[in-house]
């Protein structure tokens, strides 16, 4: 029997909730519905953990910029004219006002649009009106944020200290990377959505397949299975089992044949920079997801040299998840607007030679994971009511949802972890 909580109202009231989470259940309501955890989670998760920000494919030039919005902070992720990634605090070192508003576009220069500061690419002051002859420019530079870019996906971290264990990381996932060539990718589509729940719902949803019966498009090139060991499939999945098996053979020859890695990784809730990747064949023709299986691009990614190499799926605490295949990239990112809203970019990657209405069709290559990412939306939105609702109280996950179980137990030991600081 659970114990119903109050909403907490001070730390005191957030370490105890923290506390009395119970292993194997959902959590208690205020998490997903105070603006005191909004809090914390900004705080605690997003502003403490590496989190994903965009794609390499997004800055193709010298001065093309994305601005990411975290609870109160806004940052500048830019390339600069050595074609490096930089990322900055979105603030004018004179009086704080905001330097850019939009959230993608391309300068020459950051000139704040109040007095007119004017800062290069790499963030220095190059400008500033009616100063002293002591005023040394050199001390106003951007407040710089950190940044890495992990074979073409751009990270950042706010803490003045990041998880160190963030180099491990990155140097074993960009191994399973690197042939795809993400940082020569182009953008073929990007679309943002605003779902009507909280940051966690999100994550948590895409977390599990227990659902995927409500994504008939998905489904037909994408195995229902995730969370599944060969006993736990139910009879109605045995067919689908089946031709997963197969497909798994002809995928591990595929992979043996060309040298890519066999083994996925999982560490999703022993470490800070929690992850895990996996490779799993697609069903249909095996080639990408398309209603049918077949390829949506005719260039490969990368290197790739056979179209029908299954679906790399990766997944970065706390904000992203990845789908690499042969003909495209699919990446999404998740930030938090407010306790019952959360922002979700999708962004689709191709070939940087792949030529629109040639190669790939905009509308067919995005279609499967515009159809998945509405229906999520309204699921998020459905269990946000309920959360909300006084008679909610935690249920218990099922045996496939081992990583959502990953996913609120690294964020409740990331939370307990600052509130004890």
């Amino acid at each position: 029997m659970t114990v119903q909580l109050e909403r907490p109202t001070d730390a005191h009231g957030l370490i105890d909730l923290v506390n009395a989470r119970v292993p194997g259940y959902s959590l208690e309501a205020p998490f997903y519905t105070s603006q005191e955890f909004f809090d914390l989670d900004v705080d605690a998760i997003f502003a403490r953990h590496w989190i994903f920000a965009a794609t390499e494919a997004e800055l193709p030039e010298p001065g093309d910029y994305v601005t990411v919005e975290v609870g109160r902070y806004s940052v500048i992720v830019v390339r600069d004219d050595d074609e490096d990634v930089r990322a900055f605090h979105n603030v004018c070192r004179h009086r704080g006002s905001r330097l850019l508003d939009e959230p993608q576009g391309s300068v020459g220069n950051l000139v704040c649009p109040y007095h007119h500061w004017t800062y290069g690419v790499d963030g220095r002051l190059m400008h500033a009106d009616n100063q002293p002859a002591t005023f040394d420019r050199s001390c106003f530079s951007l407040k710089p944020v950190h940044v890495r870019s992990v074979g073409g996906l751009v990270f950042l971290c706010l803490a003045d200290d990041p998880p160190a264990d963030f180099d491990e990381v990155a140097a074993r996932v960009e191994h399973f990377l690197t042939p795809y060539g993400l940082r020569q990718a182009k953008v073929a589509h990007q679309v943002d959505l605003v779902e009507s729940g909280n940051w966690k719902l999100v994550m948590e949803n895409n977390r599990e397949c227990y659902h995927c019966d409500g994504h008939p498009e998905l489904l037909s090139a994408y195995f229902p299975l995730f969370g599944y060991t060969a006993e736990d499939v139910p009879p109605r999945l045995r067919p689908v089992f089946e031709r997963f098996t197969k497909a798994a053979a002809d995928l591990q020859t595929a992979c043996v044949r060309r040298g890519f890695p066999v083994e996925g990784l999982r560490e999703l809730d022993t470490r800070a920079t929690g992850f895990q990747l996996s490779h799993a064949p697609l069903d249909g023709a095996g080639k990408s997801f398309n209603t049918d299986g077949e390829s949506l691009c005719s260039r490969l990614m990368g290197s790739m040299t056979t179209d029908r190499f299954g679906d790399l799926s990766i997944h970065m605490q706390p904000n992203s998840w990845f789908h690499l295949l042969a003909d495209h990239t699919v990446v999404f990112s998740v930030l938090p607007l407010g306790p019952s809203t959360t922002f979700l970019r999708t962004t689709w990657l191709v070939h940087p030679d792949a030529v629109e209405g040639v190669d790939y069709d905009v509308a067919t290559l995005t279609k499967v994971w515009q159809a998945t990412n509405e229906q999520d939306g309204t699921l998020v939105a459905r269990t946000q009511k309920g959360v909300t609702d006084p008679g909610y109280q935690p249920g218990p996950y099922s045996t496939v949802e081992g990583d959502v179980e990953a996913f609120v137990n690294w964020y409740i030991s990331r939370l307990a972890a600052h509130l004890s600081r």
